[in-house]
C-alpha cells in the first residue's frame, strides 16, 4: 500500500471488502529569491551601468558573476551593491514567476526560502518586496535564513548549486549566468518551464 492511500471498507451482503485508492500529496516546495523570482543579477547591471556610465545587458554576461565580468577597479563597487539600502526592494520580479507562484501555491505548499541574514537590510527590503509581489504568500510562509541544509521538503528550486547539493530531496537548478558551467542538478531556464513540470 502507498504512503499516503486512504483505506476505504466496502461491505457488499455479508463481506466486508478491503481497497484503497491513492490520495496525492500535496508537495512541500521552497523557492529561493534572488535570480530566482527576484532579478538581483540584472540590478547589479542597472546599477554598474549608472555608476560608470556604461550600457551593458544581460546578453553580454555568458557566465560568472556580474562582478567577475567588470575591470578589477570596478568589482569592489558591485560587492557593496547587496549593502546598499533599497537594493533588494527595487528588484524586478522574474518573469512568470508571479503568475506560475500563484497557481502553485494553490495545488502545493510553497515557502519562500531565502538567504537574508548575510546582509540585515535585506530582512525588511524581501520582506516588503514580497507584500508587493506576492501577496498571496503570507509571513507563514516565508523563511529568512542563512544556510539552507535545515529545510525538509519535496523540493528546492534555488540558483546556487551549495544549497541543492545539501537539500534532502528534489531540486531545480534555475539558469544564471553564474552557474552555466554547473551539472549536477535538474535545470530550469524559466518560470514556464517550471509549470510544465510541476502543474
Amino acid at each position: 500500500m502507498l504512503l499516503n492511500d486512504q483505506v476505504l471498507f466496502l461491505t457488499i451482503g455479508n463481506f466486508k471488502l478491503l481497497t484503497y485508492f491513492t490520495k496525492k500529496r500535496n508537495m512541500v516546495i521552497f523557492v529561493d529569491m534572488d535570480d530566482v523570482i527576484a532579478d538581483t543579477y540584472g540590478k547589479h547591471i542597472e546599477m554598474y551601468n549608472e555608476e560608470f556610465s556604461k550600457n551593458l545587458s544581460l546578453s553580454d554576461f555568458k557566465s560568472g558573476e556580474v562582478w567577475q565580468n567588470v575591470p578589477e577597479m570596478h568589482q569592489d563597487s558591485i560587492r557593496r551593491h547587496a549593502r546598499t539600502d533599497g537594493f533588494f526592494r527595487c528588484l524586478e520580479p522574474i518573469k512568470d514567476s508571479i503568475a506560475v507562484l500563484e497557481q502553485l501555491c494553490q495545488k502545493h505548499e510553497v515557502y519562500i526560502a531565502t538567504a537574508a541574514t548575510q546582509f540585515p537590510n535585506s530582512l525588511r527590503e524581501k520582506s516588503d518586496w514580497l507584500d508587493q509581489y506576492f501577496p498571496f504568500i503570507s509571513w507563514h510562509y516565508r523563511i529568512m535564513c542563512g544556510y539552507k541544509f535545515i529545510l525538509k521538503g519535496d523540493l528546492l528550486i534555488d540558483d546556487r548549486t551549495l544549497n541543492l547539493d545539501e537539500f534532502d530531496g528534489n531540486t531545480l537548478l534555475f539558469n544564471s549566468p553564474h552557474n552555466v558551467h554547473e551539472n549536477s542538478h535538474e535545470r530550469v531556464g524559466s518560470w514556464l518551464e517550471i509549470a510544465e513540470k510541476l502543474l
